[in-house]
């Protein structure tokens, strides 16, 4: 089945939430980095506009800067109205309400907007999805995966997640997952045999806290370092 923009549901994280949601140190964000599935984020941006310039590749980037905006205006009340629905299911100390919530979701969204048209023509953008990446080796010291793997376990096989976290660990050195649990808030049922496969690859991997939960005890990501990068 082709990928539609009616399939997309775009809520884009502040660069911000990627800091705190990967652990980002300053060393970090000067290393070569890939997003995966980054959407509408503005951390493309932001590092863009503070001379580290990042790639990032999502389906959704075959379409038009309308084309996503659009969408965004056509989903965003409806998000809206699911948060304010499930509100015991997040945390609100830093971020204090849905409202708050949306205003930086949008804020960021806008920024992405902004930025779409350049960055995609200087090829920061790109088309593309998982589980094949169209790069090379260990092109990247660093890849981020926010809100996809785990997160979609009851859309996405175990088969599914194998093979897409087997190929972001071909392109890159370094690999980071966030978050571990399910949309339904349970920690994924695909993390040990995902542990065990990573494992079996001869890749070192640990599951470390980090200073993000907005997601009921979604303080969690996965971190992946290959054992030999050759």
């Amino acid at each position: 089945m082709s990928f539609t923009l009616e399939n997309v549901v775009p809520w884009g994280r502040s660069y911000e939430e990627y800091v705190s949601m990967f652990k980002l140190t300053s060393l970090d964000l000067q290393k070569k980095i890939l997003g995966c599935g980054d959407g509408p984020a503005n951390f493309n941006s932001k590092m863009n506009k503070i001379g580290q310039p990042i790639t990032s590749i999502d389906p959704v980037y075959q379409f038009s800067t309308n084309e996503i905006k659009g969408r965004i205006s056509e989903t965003y009340k409806e998000i809206l109205e699911q948060l304010e629905k499930n509100q015991n299911d997040y945390i609100w100390d830093i971020i204090k309400s849905p409202e708050k919530l949306g205003q930086i979701r949008m804020t960021a969204m806008q920024e992405f907007l902004a930025d779409f048209p350049l960055g995609k023509s200087e090829g920061r953008y790109l088309e593309g999805e998982l589980p094949m990446l169209p790069f090379e080796k260990n092109q990247f010291d660093l890849a981020l995966c926010s809100h996809l793997l785990f997160l979609y376990s009851e859309q996405l096989t175990l088969e599914f997640h194998k093979q897409a976290i087997s190929e972001i660990c071909r392109v890159a050195k370094e690999v980071r997952i966030f978050p571990l649990l399910t949309l339904a808030g349970n920690m994924s049922m695909y993390l040990i045999d995902i542990e065990n496969h990573l494992k079996s690859q001869g890749h070192k991997l640990s599951i470390e806290t980090v200073p993000y939960e907005f997601q009921r005890g979604g303080n969690k990501m996965m971190k992946i370092i290959k054992k030999k990068c050759i």
